[in-house]
């Protein structure tokens, strides 16, 4: 099981960057594929990216594509969002969490407190 611990959002403006950082504690972090996710007010948590085991494989969503980057440290047991060319669309809570390793954009564990990205114009 991963519990993660989400940072690094903030108040930014639009064609900003943000880089969003997720500890997850767990000695088998390595063997979960891991995602970010995000909640804008009013609406449906939704898939951002994910990225395999060893951090080769990655996917995003269409709204992000190109704009953000997501890796992983499995020594450091953390997960990272490198995002830039921020939009206020973007504005979301942010979190991350496992995701089932054949279907990379469903979330399946545990739930952090998220951070908070702010984008304005």
């Amino acid at each position: 099981q991963v519990q993660p611990v989400e940072s690094g959002g903030g108040l930014v403006q639009a064609g900003g960057s943000l880089r969003l950082s997720c500890a997850a504690s767990g000695r088998t972090f390595g063997n979960f594929v891991m995602g970010w996710f995000r909640q804008a007010p009013g609406k449906e948590r939704e898939f951002v990216a994910a990225i395999s085991r060893s951090g080769v494989g990655t996917t995003y969503a269409d709204s992000v594509k190109g704009r953000f980057t997501i890796s992983r440290d499995n020594a450091g047991n953390t997960v990272y969002l490198q995002m830039t060319n921020l939009k206020p669309d973007d504005t979301a809570v942010y979190y991350c969490t496992t995701v089932i390793s054949d279907n990379w954009a469903k979330a399946f564990g545990s739930w952090g407190q998220g951070t908070q990205v702010t984008v304005f114009s």
